[in-house]
């Protein structure tokens, strides 16, 4: 039996193109891809991968973050 588990990612655009992907809830995951939706397959690859090796060592398998994502504006000198 399966059951889905649903992470917060954060998707970083890139200056030379693509994005960086991080997962607040397993920090040890890190992706790219050079697309938003190759990035995603990678980063979902990578979470299925840190799952599989947390629960060999047995380490907990952390339940997703509630992260909040909030902009904040702030002045700057011209």
């Amino acid at each position: 039996m399966s059951t889905s588990i649903t992470y917060a990612v954060v998707l970083e655009p890139q200056p030379e193109g693509g994005f960086t992907v991080t997962v607040p809830a397993l920090p040890e995951v890190v992706s790219e891809g050079d697309t938003e939706d190759e990035a995603l397959s990678m980063v979902r690859e990578a979470i299925e991968v840190a799952i599989e090796v947390r629960r060999e060592r047995g380490e907990d398998v952390p339940p997703p973050a509630t992260t909040l994502l909030r902009h904040v504006s702030v002045a700057v000198a011209a």
